[in-house]
């Protein structure tokens, strides 16, 4: 079999879809990706996406050249408020083309910005309808605002303008009320803006007990910048956030749908601190005029109490001099009571008293007559013993008498017995003297002096 050759088979393609496509048409597609060089042509890549499993079906290339790119992105973004970027979709007109050595592509002729737009709406419409039938949509809108925030957690780039502008403000408020803020960085546009401020509410959310509100700010941008705010995702985790949220996010022409979910939107961040500071202002306010209805009530209290306590003092001093006339004759009757009692009960006192005393009397005089005679037999009694002791000890001295004469020397010697002295001592054995000693022997009466010649033992 003999072949053709590639750039035969291309030129045969190119061929059949210049007599199938002779004439421009409009095609529906989105932008996946897209690039300007310098020369100034742009070239993107075109796809189309199932619409329930987000899966592309098509793709393209196409190219819009440098001299019909220079009309037609200042007319798409002067009528979207965007630029031509990726992720959005386009009705554009187009020429298709073949070239043998880059194949298929799509040269883009005209625009209509009109289809973006509106899809643009679809989407966000889309996406507000799946919040309320989630049920999610009013959420973060219920939660109770705090009457005065001070705490906040702010999702910003810290680079941009808005975030010296919202703390500026805030931290040099007119009326000096005391914000303690901390910046929690994300990506405020782009593509990976959602998955950014996202991750971001999910770092915040490990501190919900520290901060009183979460305030989201950028300094404004096309609405190409700020498409990131119309998604799903980022709207249902601020719908579902557990901290009230204010958006202050710079967009001037339309409402995003994280304003629509966010508990409180202002346009731009210096509203999102000045909003801040009216709470403290209303609060102040508040207290203010609640003390000042808290004074006029007490006055009006006092007042009302000063003219009551007039009546009432009128009405009063009657009352009280009667009250005090009824008091004293009650004083004085009682006293007359008083005086007669004490009467009564010092007569029958007295009474008693002479009863007690007589009584006294006679159990005095028993009492001494019982002691009385007591004492007589006490007195009896201890004078038979005392004779008795005496008669006794009189026989007992008789008898010491009778021997003590018994034993009386001079009785003694009247009976034939002699006394032996030695030098004027009584001798009593043989051992008390010693030969040539003069001794001395008495009789009944008279003595002799006599030689000791020989002891015998």
């Amino acid at each position: 079999m003999k072949g053709i050759s590639l750039y035969q088979l291309n030129n045969q393609i190119k061929s059949h879809l210049s007599n199938a496509f002779s004439d421009e048409i409009w095609v529906i597609a989105e932008i996946s990706e897209l690039r300007q060089t310098q020369t100034g042509h742009c070239y993107l890549e075109l796809i189309e996406k199932d619409e329930n499993t987000d899966q592309i079906t098509a793709k393209a290339r196409a190219t819009i050249w440098a001299y019909t790119f220079r009309m037609l992105h200042p007319y798409f973004k002067t009528s979207t408020g965007q630029t031509l970027s990726s992720g959005i979709k386009v009705l554009i007109k187009v020429s298709v083309e073949f070239q043998e050595i880059y194949g298929y592509s799509l040269n883009i002729k005209d625009i209509d910005p009109t289809y973006t737009l509106g899809d643009m709406a679809r989407r966000k419409k889309e996406v507000i309808d799946k919040l309320k039938q989630e049920g999610v949509f009013d959420m973060n809108r219920d939660l109770l605002f705090p009457e005065i925030p001070k705490t906040i957690a702010l999702i910003s780039s810290p680079t941009a303008a808005g975030y010296e502008d919202f703390v500026n403000q805030l931290d040099t408020n007119s009326q000096g009320y005391k914000f303690h803020h901390k910046l929690f960085p994300a990506i405020m546009q782009g593509n990976q803006a959602e998955a950014s401020i996202i991750e971001t509410l999910e770092k915040i959310y490990a501190y919900e007990d520290i901060f009183d509100v979460v305030v989201i700010i950028r300094g404004g941008g096309s609405t190409s910048d700020l498409n990131c705010f119309d998604t799903y995702a980022l709207a249902q985790n601020i719908a579902q956030f557990p901290i009230p949220v204010i958006s202050g996010i710079g967009h001037e022409r339309d409402e995003s749908v994280v304003d629509m979910v966010a508990n409180v939107k202002v346009k731009t961040p210096t509203a999102a601190a000045e909003f801040l500071i009216d709470c403290f202002d209303e609060c102040e306010a508040y207290h203010e005029g609640l003390q000042e209805n808290f004074i006029a009530s007490i006055q009006d209290i006092l007042i009302e109490s000063s003219d009551r306590l007039q009546q009432l003092s009128q009405k009063f001093t009657p009352q009280v001099r009667q009250i005090l006339a009824n008091k004293n004759n009650q004083l004085d009757m009682a006293r007359q009571s008083i005086i007669a009692s004490g009467k009564s009960l010092l007569r029958n006192s007295k009474h008693q008293l002479q009863t007690y005393s007589f009584d006294l009397k006679l159990n005095i005089k028993h009492l001494l007559d019982m002691e009385q005679m007591n004492l007589n037999q006490f007195l009896l009694k201890q004078r038979n013993v005392s004779r008795r002791f005496f008669n006794k000890h009189k026989h007992q001295l008789e008898l010491f008498e009778q021997s003590a004469k018994y034993a009386d020397p001079e009785n003694i010697l009247k009976k034939g017995y002699t006394l032996t002295l030695n030098q004027g001592k009584i001798v009593k054995d043989v051992s008390q003297l010693k030969e040539d000693d003069i001794i001395e022997t008495k009789f009944a009466k008279g003595s002799v002096e006599s030689q000791v010649k020989r002891i015998k033992k």
